[in-house]
């Protein structure tokens, strides 16, 4: 069967024209003009991707990419917010919220599915069994269940944000520059800037509480786990 990804925008126009791109590259979209639509939608099925639009009809995406967020059985499906709103502060509030990905408009057709498959790809590997990573009993990963545990507090992340620290985990006491860390996620299908680094670990360290201090920020380089 061929995957489903959710697409929620008021346009029928670009909702025509995400749906053509995603069967030509062998998903099946699954359309919406309505948030409240979708919303009850997930109640029922989960998509593998959602591609969301902010500025719906009748609510805000943001609301919709909160309740995905706080929601156990929602959180770890990829978003990405799909928009006019082109503001950096925009897309850092996009980001914060969880997004996997942030795309203004007007857009690529042909860069959304390539987005979109990158997303996929990187959540395929976190998907992968791997042993259970330990740094000094502060911070405790198991990969293969996608569980971390911050001084045995169990922290949720995104998906974005637990790659991040299990790369840093895995080579701890290595920096990584911004663009090592790009590198590691995303290889030559980057799509996102390095500003986009620093929003996902700011947020990491709030979530980490006093466990934040071992991600450490080396001025002019990049970060590193100290054990």
């Amino acid at each position: 069967m061929k995957k489903k990804i959710a697409v929620i925008d008021d346009e029928e126009d670009i909702l025509s024209l995400v749906a053509l791109h995603l069967e030509r590259a062998d998903f099946s979209p699954v359309l919406f003009k309505k948030g409240k639509d979708f919303l009850r939608f997930l109640k029922v099925e989960k998509p593998l991707l959602v591609i969301l639009d902010l500025m719906l009809t009748d609510m805000d995406g943001i609301e919709i990419c909160k309740n995905m967020r706080n929601d156990k059985s929602l959180k770890d499906i990829p978003i990405i917010m799909l928009t006019a709103r082109a503001s950096e502060g925009d897309k850092i509030l996009g980001l914060e919220l969880g997004a996997d990905d942030y795309i203004t408009k007007p857009f690529s057709p042909r860069e959304l599915i390539a987005r979109v498959k990158a997303v996929l790809r990187r959540n395929e590997k976190l998907e992968k069994p791997e042993d259970i990573i330990d740094v000094d009993g502060v911070i405790r990963i198991d990969v293969e269940k996608h569980l971390v545990y911050a001084n045995g507090r169990k922290v949720d992340l995104t998906n974005t944000e637990f790659n991040i620290l299990k790369i840093l985990c895995e080579n701890r006491g290595r920096v990584f520059s911004r663009e090592k860390i790009l590198d590691k996620m995303w290889g030559n299908e980057k799509v996102v800037t390095d500003r986009t680094i620093d929003v996902h670990i700011k947020k990491l360290r709030d979530k980490l509480g006093n466990a934040a201090k071992m991600i450490k920020n080396i001025r002019g380089v990049g970060y590193k786990i100290e054990e």
